[in-house]
């Protein structure tokens, strides 16, 4: 009786968790992006319209729907639309100087190594163009173009009861408005099902439906109309002043009632009663090393066009939400919906006076979750800077994959958050760059397995950047390869480990003969390197940033091997290689404690230039690592925390994210809502700006500034670590939860071991929680000082009432 009470009430539970869900999660605004309102074309600005607009994608095509009464604009993206070719980028001479700046570095001269370094430990070429790569080799993301929708309405004719918004659990834009006494309606969603961009046009009177559609980019394009519809196409410049890239984009209207005619090469709709515009794109690239090239992309996207203009409104929509609010609906999270009803601008602006709106935590949370499920599917490209959404050519830093935390922020959310399937296009990037990483490990270290560096593209790039202060991050593929193992890590899938323990074990026999042993401690260290893009002051009184042994590279390195050695238990694998990287792992330098109580960054007690600097590397261990546990070592967290106060609680956008999860990890939930509202902080600003003027903009972008997605992942991912955490040797609900979180629930979350859990708290005290196991095992549960143990049967679930009673 009381296990069939257990069943009927999770029944319920789901039921009105899953009703309040679709009706809560919105951004909503009562005013319009203005799409009259010129994108400024110098530096990168994204330009404050556009991040009023409410951004849709389905991985592969996206828009950002400004919402304008009388001229709508569509600013697309394609994901694999990138200038930029494949290029040799790796320095033959580097290692010739390698063991001579060792032997500086060892020596103390630290300017002598700094300057051979910056002459010899950079890539061939021009590298990413000093983050302006759109005219060279390495390449930029870029916009697609824009769409205009012109309804030819007097701009002084009165409009009334505007609202737009973004329901995020079904993935669709609508702008709804009456004017000359008709009410419109439009709704915009990218369907991953039909591969399309679709725009629904309707009004309450037959016939009012009348515009004129144009399609444009600010360059290397084409527009015709075809057959009653608008084909945009071009060549992206391939960085050696040839053809790169090839584009195609078309726009199909599908009217009922009213007349498609053509006038000065754009479509004129007239007196419709209804209008669906279909938007297809595609490109001929393909992410495949060597031969990125798609010879078939024509035909294909010719096929996927005609199925989805073949296809109503109506079933273009109801695959779409079928499709989309099943992955939005794993997961709820109720705090408090008093917020709901002010326009999310509004509300953003008023948490900022009382750092307390649970209703906009809880949709920023879901906004995290729908942004990475609308720019990382299945046979996409994994998300980029900002996702999948970019209004420029030269877009800021190339909009590429930056690998010293910020593509790695991306995915943070996506295990946790139950959105694990996508997972698997950053996975399928880092397959993509083994065999060059391969060869750039060969070239600049006379090492075998693979490395990479910060930065990459879509074009295999795994050398080191252009300066070494930033560019010679050794340890970036140490810390990619830590998500592959998460993917397995929550999903206990040894198919997919087995596919993946190559990359783990190459990774892992870099670092075994990259590795040196420092003479003062007869340690292993990694040398020369950074820690990511900050500086200090040297012995010698000169400026640095490169040394022997910072400490973030031996954490991602430990993370790594650590990992690798797991996978290859769990594969029953053991030979040479492996008993070598255990070998190394045994004699892996440590995270130090300096005299001051903080954890140490560098080998050696250096002072920083910029003490609160935004990167916080040699933190990794704490978080998204396990190193460091507030359990098991106590001294390095709590030297993590004092690392932490003397850096402080400002930032970049990323970097604020970044924060919140160290302080979860530190079991202090209080100072991560401290930093969750430091986050959503409102800012207009979007220009380039470095130390501390993260926040959040109106459509809540993050704002790094400029707008830069990972703080709204590693936001998101936080807020999850706040709730359950499962690094350590067990589960553990609530290890962070603000105090000012009375009440509330969490359904849908995931852990470790292939788990997934349900948490409801009243008065800050869980008064109910079960877990699902996925794939069977034993199971150990904590909540506050009391610890279960369950051997649990795969698609069983269990009450965990054990715990609070």
């Amino acid at each position: 009786m009381k296990r069939s009470l257990l069943i009927i009430y999770c029944v319920c539970f789901s039921i009105v968790v899953c009703a309040q869900k679709n009706d809560q999660y919105k951004l909503w605004y009562t005013k319009p992006a203005d799409a009259s309102v010129k994108d400024a074309n110098e530096g990168w600005k994204n330009d404050e319209e556009w991040l009023k607009a409410l951004p849709v994608g389905n991985g592969s095509i996206g828009a950002m729907v400004f919402g304008d009464v009388n001229k709508e604009r569509l600013q697309l993206n394609d994901k694999t639309l990138w200038s930029g070719s494949p290029a040799d980028n790796d320095n033959p001479d580097a290692y010739a100087s390698l063991q001579e700046i060792r032997n500086l570095l060892f020596a103390g001269k630290y300017k002598e190594a700094t300057a051979l370094t910056n002459k010899t430990q950079i890539c061939k070429g021009k590298g990413s163009g000093n983050g302006n790569g759109s005219t060279a080799p390495f390449g930029c993301y870029q916009t697609l173009g824009d769409v205009w929708i012109d309804f030819n309405t007097n701009t002084k004719d009165d409009y009334k009861n505007y609202y737009r918004d973004l329901d995020i659990m079904n993935g669709i834009a609508s702008v709804k408005y009456e004017q000359n006494g008709i009410r419109f309606k439009r709704e915009v969603f990218s369907s991953y099902p039909a591969q399309a961009l679709v725009i629904h046009l309707s009004a309450s009177k037959p016939g009012a439906i009348s515009f004129v559609l144009d399609m444009n980019r600010p360059e290397r394009f084409t527009t015709v109309t075809e057959n009653k519809r608008l084909v945009m196409s071009g060549v992206m410049n391939n960085g050696e002043g040839g053809e790169g890239m090839r584009y195609k984009v078309i726009v199909t209207p599908v009217i009922k009632g009213g007349t498609i005619s053509v006038k000065d090469n754009k479509l004129v709709i007239n007196k419709s009663n209804e209008a669906t515009l279909v938007i297809t794109s595609a490109t001929n690239y393909r992410l495949h090393y060597p031969d990125y090239t798609n010879n078939n992309w024509e035909a294909e996207l010719s096929k996927r066009t005609n199925a989805a203009i073949s296809t109503s409104f109506a079933t273009l929509k109801q695959k779409h939400v079928s499709d989309f609010s099943a992955f939005m609906n794993r997961v709820s999270l109720q705090l408090e919906n008093r917020g709901a009803n002010i326009p999310t601008d509004e509300l953003l602006q008023k948490n900022k006076l009382t750092q307390n709106e649970p209703y906009l935590y809880a949709l920023y949370f879901q906004y995290g979750r729908y942004l990475l499920l609308s720019s990382s599917r299945k046979g996409t490209l994994p998300a980029n800077l900002q996702g999948m959404w970019a209004n420029k050519i030269q877009t800021p830093w190339n909009c590429d994959y930056h690998t010293d935390v910020n593509v790695q922020m991306n995915y943070w959310p996506v295990e946790v958050t139950n959105l694990s399937e996508s997972h698997l296009q950053l996975v399928s990037l880092i397959e993509s760059l083994y065999e060059p990483g391969k060869k750039t490990a060969a070239i600049h270290y006379r090492a075998k397995g693979w490395v990479m560096h910060p930065i990459t593209n879509v074009w295999g790039f795994t050398a080191p950047g252009e300066h070494p202060s930033w560019g010679l991050h050794v340890g970036a593929s140490a810390w990619m390869s830590q998500h592959l193992w998460e993917h397995y890590a929550f999903t206990m899938d040894k198919a997919y480990l087995q596919k993946v323990f190559p990359l783990l074990e190459s990774a892992a026999l870099f670092y075994t003969e990259w590795l040196v042993k420092d003479p003062k401690t007869g340690k292993l260290i990694s040398g020369p390197a950074a820690s990511p893009e900050n500086n200090f002051i040297a012995p010698d009184g000169s400026t640095a940033s490169i040394s022997m042994g910072p400490t973030h590279d031996h954490e991602v390195i430990h993370d790594l091997f650590t990992n690798t050695l797991k996978a290859a238990k769990a594969l029953n694998i053991k030979n040479d290689t492996i008993a070598k990287i255990d070998y190394a792992l045994q004699n892996l330098q440590p995270p130090g404690i300096g005299s001051d109580g903080r954890l140490m960054e560098w080998a050696e007690e250096f002072k920083e230039v910029e003490p609160t600097h935004r990167h916080v590397s040699h933190l990794f261990a704490l978080y998204p690592g396990n190193q460091i546990s507030y359990y098991s070592t106590p001294d390095l967290a709590m030297a993590s925390k004092k690392s932490l106060e003397l850096r402080g609680d400002g930032g970049t956008g990323w970097s604020l994210a970044m924060k919140i999860g160290f302080w979860t990890r530190l079991h202090d939930g209080d100072h991560a809502l401290k930093l969750l509202n430091r986050l959503l902080n409102p800012v207009k600003s979007s220009g380039v700006e470095m130390t501390n003027s993260g926040g959040t903009y109106d459509n809540l972008f993050c704002a790094h500034p400029p707008f830069q997605i990972d703080g709204n992942f590693g936001g998101t991912a936080g807020m999850a670590e706040m709730l359950l955490q499962s690094h350590e040797t067990f589960i553990e609900l609530l290890p962070a939860l603000p105090s000012s979180w009375k009440n509330g629930e969490v359904k849908g979350l995931r852990a470790r071991g292939g788990f997934t859990v349900d948490i409801k708290w009243e008065n800050g005290k869980v008064v109910a929680a079960s877990l699902l196991s996925n794939a069977g095992g034993t199971c150990k549960i904590k909540y506050l000082d009391k610890q279960i143990e369950l051997k649990t049967e795969k698609g069983k679930k269990y009450d965990l009432s054990g715990l609070i009673k």
